[in-house]
């Protein structure tokens, strides 16, 4: 049996864009089958275990997320270790920095805020480069009713309806921190379109495709699809049919992860 004598939390970013989400898949590139082939190499054994803290969908990037190592020998040169690591990781995955930790902590367990941001922009088609990081909408939207959206989504609201295939044990009252749309001032690259914005979310807890489906919804919003009232209703109880808009996994940033430690 695995005996977990030591305990390290790995900060990590990663470009999600042709890898299929956070958790294995047989036969597919993920975020933890990387981490693990990778931590053969830097380890030089395979009597070692990780655990995420955010199962991210396939093609979501992250700016900032983390797992837990359980090792059973003692790391001793925690920046040897990160330079050895980061050296063998591919491209579109870095390692930021590791902690120890005691036996205390439990990453699933510990409570953490969760920050995502979407990026997107709207018109004339942009250069295909762009797509990887930010999500294109081909027609006009009214970005000011979209920002009076994104403010009803603050506080305690049921989000029953904000969520795909949820189990019977899941809580659909969530407390939204922040909900804006902002200017987009800070990703930036020479082929970007000349305007973006960023949705700016964050809470202590979201449900499966939350974030995508709340965006889904405001983008139908700046379109005129679908009015404040709709959304309104949406939020005060699960309704009977499934929404059937999700905006692109692709503009979602998992931008920070806050532990209470």
């Amino acid at each position: 049996m695995f005996q977990k004598n030591y305990f390290y939390l790995v900060h990590i970013q990663y470009l999600g864009f042709r890898l299929h989400g956070w958790a294995k898949q047989p036969g597919l590139k993920t975020v933890h089958s990387l981490i693990d082939k990778t931590m053969r190499f830097a380890l030089g054994h395979t009597n070692f275990k990780t655990m995420g803290t955010s199962r991210t969908d396939a093609m979501v990037s992250a700016n900032h997320s983390a797992f837990e190592l359980f090792l059973n020998t003692e790391l001793d040169d925690l920046d040897a270790f990160l330079e050895v690591f980061n050296k063998n990781l591919p491209s579109d995955i870095r390692a930021l920095r590791v902690q120890e930790v005691d036996e205390t902590f439990n990453i699933i367990k510990t409570a953490k805020t969760k920050h995502y941001e979407y990026l997107f922009a709207y018109g004339k088609k942009a250069h295909p480069m762009s797509a990887a990081v930010m999500s294109f909408i081909q027609s006009d939207l009214d970005i000011a009713l979209m920002q009076k959206g994104a403010e009803m989504f603050l506080g305690k609201h049921n989000f029953g309806t904000f969520v795909t295939k949820p189990k019977e044990q899941t809580q659909f009252e969530r407390e939204i921190l922040i909900s804006e749309i902002i200017p987009n001032s800070k990703y930036t690259a020479n082929f970007f379109p000349e305007v973006s914005y960023i949705y700016r979310i964050s809470s202590r807890g979201f449900m499966r495709n939350q974030v995508r489906l709340m965006m889904g919804q405001l983008i139908l919003l700046g379109q005129n699809e679908i009015t404040l009232a709709d959304l309104e209703r949406m939020l005060e109880k699960r309704q009977e049919h499934p929404l059937m808009t999700i905006a692109p996994a692709s503009g979602l940033v998992l931008e920070r992860i806050d532990f209470d430690m």
